[in-house]
């Protein structure tokens, strides 16, 4: 009697390119998924990294790279979960206490922890295209990162209030904040990059990519025990999303590109920023963060 094939303990949100997946379309003889109820996969991601509760998971980019700094035994898919998104319009003030990129030095700016794949994308680009010093500025996260190992450096001071960085951008008690999915549609908060969609599109078209954030992690050992199975997992998805980019208008971008070339430009850029923020003590290549997964898969 041939055995039940194994339930794999998953973390992924419900997006476009994950939709048919989760409604059960794309069901695969090898094995079966048991979604984590978390409504919201970020707040799962510590339990990734720390417990290695999941033998499938989406996870942060950052995440990911420490992750990998530290040994943890996950293995990279160049699979992109979510959609890849413009950073610029992250970076917010007050209306009413309008500041310049130039402006940041010395001052006050909320984000939801140091190690954020969104803040560290906006830290690059307004060292890179604005000439912020990002030692000058004073950051302040209302909680840590997701990998127990990596402390805040030094300087960065932790809000015990209980507030998220638009409840104190707003109290008063910050002068900018950087907020990612979260950003509320809120008249009191404007961008401090000016033209930042038009901004972002520039700075997209001038280093060919657009800026990703969680990409899907396995367990090394359902890799090592199951390559067959991580197989299936990564033609599973990409199925997924073919189903979604079938409904995407053709002169629209792809903002969940699968395979390593696609995403190599991004990838680079993200990995010279984590590491020029402290973030990683070394410049991972592209290559070298997908090296297990090849060998292993075949793929």
């Amino acid at each position: 009697m041939p055995s039940e094939p194994p339930v794999l303990k998953t973390l992924l949100g419900d997006y476009a390119n994950t939709r048919a997946l989760r409604a059960g379309r794309l069901p695969n003889e090898l094995f079966s998924l048991d979604y984590d109820p978390v409504k919201t996969p970020n707040r799962a991601f510590k339990r990734v990294v720390r417990e290695l509760s999941f033998d499938v998971a989406e996870l942060a980019l950052v995440t990911y790279l420490q992750a990998r700094a530290y040994g943890k035994p996950l293995v990279l898919m160049p699979a992109v979960i979510g959609a890849g998104r413009h950073q610029h319009h992250c970076l917010v003030c007050h209306v009413d206490r309008p500041l310049t990129a130039s402006q940041l030095q010395g001052r006050r700016v909320g984000i939801r922890a140091y190690a954020q794949t969104t803040v560290t994308w906006v830290r690059g680009i307004v060292s890179d295209d604005y000439g912020v010093n990002l030692d000058g500025v004073h950051w302040v996260t209302a909680e840590d990162g997701h990998l127990a190992e990596f402390p805040d450096p030094a300087g960065v001071v932790r809000d015990d209030s209980g507030r998220n960085a638009f409840e104190s951008l707003v109290a008063g008690d910050l002068d900018a904040a950087i907020i990612g999915t979260d950003l509320p549609d809120d008249p009191r908060l404007v961008p401090i990059l000016p033209q930042p969609h038009q901004a972002a599109q520039t700075w997209a078209q001038r280093h060919g990519l657009i800026p990703i954030n969680h990409m899907v992690v396995v367990r090394e050992d359902l890799c090592r025990k199951r390559p067959d199975i991580v197989r299936a997992v990564y033609q599973t998805l990409l199925a997924s999303k073919a189903e979604a980019d079938a409904q995407r208008p053709s002169d629209q971008p792809d903002l969940t590109p699968f395979g390593v070339e696609p995403n190599r430009q991004a990838l680079e850029v993200l990995i010279r920023y984590a590491h020029e923020q402290r973030l990683i003590p070394r410049r991972f290549s592209v290559d070298e963060i997908f090296e297990d997964f090849h060998q292993i898969t075949g793929l």
